[in-house]
């Protein structure tokens, strides 16, 4: 996977969870689990793109 193609996806998932986090009325404990999780996922999908992890199959 090419580096600019990681940033644009890094880009997506910043201006997802920005998004969820401004404009969809939520409680802190839930707003805080779903942050929580679309971190994770951009972790993995991070070590994924450098060979840490085989690819990931949606």
């Amino acid at each position: 996977m090419a580096y600019i193609q990681l940033v644009i996806n890094l880009v997506a998932f910043g201006a997802i969870l920005w998004a969820v986090n401004v404009y969809i009325p939520m409680n802190a404990t839930v707003k805080k689990v779903v942050n929580a999780i679309v971190i994770v996922v951009a972790i993995l999908f991070v070590l994924s793109a450098f060979g840490f992890f085989g690819p990931i199959a949606w």
